[in-house]
């Protein structure tokens, strides 16, 4: 399903550096360093393997429609239980499908409720994208699925929309798990010598060049979508230098979990900013992580999951 899956930070990164060196990628940045506050330790030697047993095939799997401000939403369901509200990242080759590795593990406990958000997978494409639309979205279809107590996971985009879910839905919404969020560019690891004011917004001749795969697999999805409009649309959300005012922090009173890899795209040091604004919260930094958590650390992050969950 495309050239991976490759995190907003890192389509911003690439981009440029194509743009500026001929396509040459910068090496990983060097982010070796001790952590000594207060996080959920995690063992070094934890190793993860797919705990999917069955073939499904999860983003294509007889899933339902429901019409929310006009777009078809679609979206599927597993197991049963409390409610799992799992939400996926952003880009052109995001889907339910971020899930695949944990959905079997996590439907023996809860009953999994994965969406594809507005113009991703399945789902109608909408007129334009910002973080308020997306949690709006969810927001109601939490309503129309009369859910009265759920749990929600969100990866990057998702993670974002989850925590302002942690805001705004404190009626419905248990505990909330963001991984991978940033408030802004200025949570993103950059290159060294990279200046965050410095770097350029991907041009869409960028996208074509950088992610070809990706949108070869976005022009066969049904309904049909228009992948020059998505990518300027998460260009102009992915852009701001803050997503959503730091007051959300302090008005969050719901039990929440911070995730990061420590390889992650977002800075450890920014996770911890948010951290420390929210009341009682939780921060886990996973070992040997990059920002592709759910793929790379299924078994890890859903235990994780289920014992925060208890």
């Amino acid at each position: 399903m495309g050239q991976g899956r490759a995190s907003k930070a890192a389509a911003v990164i690439n981009s440029n550096v194509m743009h500026k060196h001929g396509g040459t990628n910068f090496p990983p940045k060097n982010r070796d360093m001790k952590i000594t506050f207060g996080l959920i330790l995690v063992s070094l030697l934890w190793t993860s393997c797919n705990t999917g047993t069955e073939k499904i095939e999860f983003g294509s799997n007889d899933g339902r429609l429901i019409n929310i401000n006009g777009k078809n939403i679609y979206y599927e369901e597993y197991g049963h239980g409390t409610p799992l509200l799992l939400l996926s990242g952003g880009g052109l080759n995001r889907s339910i499908k971020d899930f695949e590795k944990c959905i079997p593990e996590l439907s023996k406990h809860y009953r999994v409720i994965a969406p594809d958000t507005p113009g991703q997978g399945k789902s109608e494409q909408t007129d334009s994208l910002s973080y308020a639309l997306l949690t709006d979205f969810m927001s109601q279809l939490i309503d129309s699925l009369k859910i009265d107590s759920a749990y929600v996971m969100g990866l990057s985009d998702g993670a974002i929309v989850a925590l302002l879910l942690a805001d705004k839905r404190a009626d419905k919404i248990k505990k909330v798990i963001s991984v991978g969020a940033n408030n802004g560019t200025r949570g993103f690891v950059l290159p060294d010598g990279f200046n965050i004011d410095s770097v350029k917004i991907p041009t869409l001749d960028g996208w074509a060049g950088y992610h070809e795969k990706d949108i070869e697999w976005y022009n066969t999805l049904t309904p049909k979508k228009d992948w020059k409009k998505m990518a300027t649309n998460l260009n102009l959300m992915w852009y701001g230098k803050e997503y959503f005012p730091t007051s959300v922090y302090d008005k969050i009173r719901i039990q929440t979990m911070i995730v990061l890899g420590d390889r992650d795209d977002i800075s450890i040091e920014h996770g911890l900013e948010m951290h420390r604004l929210i009341k009682n919260s939780q921060y886990c930094v996973l070992p040997n992580t990059t920002h592709e958590v759910f793929a790379e650390r299924p078994d890890l992050i859903n235990k994780i999951a289920m014992d925060f969950f208890k």
